[in-house]
C-alpha cells in the first residue's frame, strides 16, 4: 500500500494507524536508507537528489517538523560524500528500494511518490490524502507554531517541491485523482476516519473505537 500526500493533509499521523491496525511495517524515510546504502554515500546526498531545499524548508526543519513535511523535507545534516553517484543513477536506487519493498509485501509506504513508482502493479493500493491549502496552512502554523503567512509560503514551497518532485522522476507534469485508487479530502476527516477508509478499501478492519468527526 502507498498513501501520498500534501503536506498538511494528514498522512503520516493516517498511515500510522493503517499500518497498526493492518499489521504492516510503515516505511518512509527507509526507502532512503536503502538507496544510500547500495550508493554507498551518506542518506543526505541521496535525499538531496531526491528534494530540492527552499529557504522556508529550511526554516521549517530549524523549527523541528513533526511529520507533515516528511515526505519532503530532509533529515539530518547534508553530508557531501567523496563518493558521490550521479543523480540518475541515485533515482534508480530511490525507485529499486520502493520496488523491493512493495514486493515483499505487508507495507504502508508514505510519500516518496510511490504510487507512481508502482502504478503498474495490480496488487498495490495507491492513497492521495489532500485538503485545501487553507486547512492545510492552517495545521501546519499550528503544529510548528509559526505564524499564517510563514505556513503560507511553506505549503506553496511544499507544494512546488511536490511538483518538482513528481515531474523529475516520473515524467509526469500534472497530478491527477486518476493516478491514485483512492483519494480523500481531510479537510472535514480527522486521521483515524481517514485511516478507517483506507483500511476498509484495503478489506481490513480497524480494531479500534472511532474518535471525533
Amino acid at each position: 500500500m502507498c498513501i501520498s500526500s500534501q503536506d498538511g493533509a494528514g498522512a503520516p499521523e493516517a498511515a500510522q494507524l493503517v499500518a497498526g491496525w493492518l499489521g504492516f511495517r510503515l516505511i518512509d524515510e527507509d526507502i532512503v536508507t536503502r538507496a544510500a546504502v547500495e550508493a554507498d554515500v551518506d542518506e543526505g546526498v541521496v535525499a538531496d537528489v531526491e528534494r530540492r531545499k527552499s529557504r522556508v524548508v529550511r526554516l521549517i526543519e530549524g523549527l523541528g517538523s513533526t511529520g507533515l513535511g516528511a515526505g519532503y523535507v530532509v533529515p539530518g545534516p547534508d553530508i557531501i560524500s567523496s563518493r558521490e553517484p550521479a543523480s540518475d543513477e541515485l533515482r534508480a536506487l530511490i525507485r529499486s528500494a520502493i520496488e523491493d519493498t512493495a514486493a515483499t509485501g505487508s507495507a504502508v509506504i508514505v510519500s516518496h511518490a510511490a504510487s507512481l513508482a508502482l502504478a503498474e502493479r495490480e496488487d498495490v493500493l495507491r492513497v492521495l490524502l489532500t485538503a485545501p491549502p487553507q486547512i492545510r496552512e492552517q495545521r501546519l502554523a499550528a503544529t510548528l507554531g509559526v505564524d499564517e503567512k510563514a505556513a503560507a509560503q511553506a505549503v506553496k514551497r511544499s507544494d512546488a517541491a511536490r511538483g518538482d518532485y513528481i515531474k523529475r522522476f516520473y515524467g509526469i507534469g500534472a497530478e491527477l485523482p486518476t493516478h491514485y485508487d483512492l483519494v480523500i479530502n481531510t479537510d472535514k476527516l480527522t486521521p483515524e476516519r481517514a485511516a478507517r477508509l483506507i483500511v476498509h478499501a484495503a478489506g481490513g478492519s480497524a480494531d479500534a473505537p472511532a474518535t471525533g468527526a
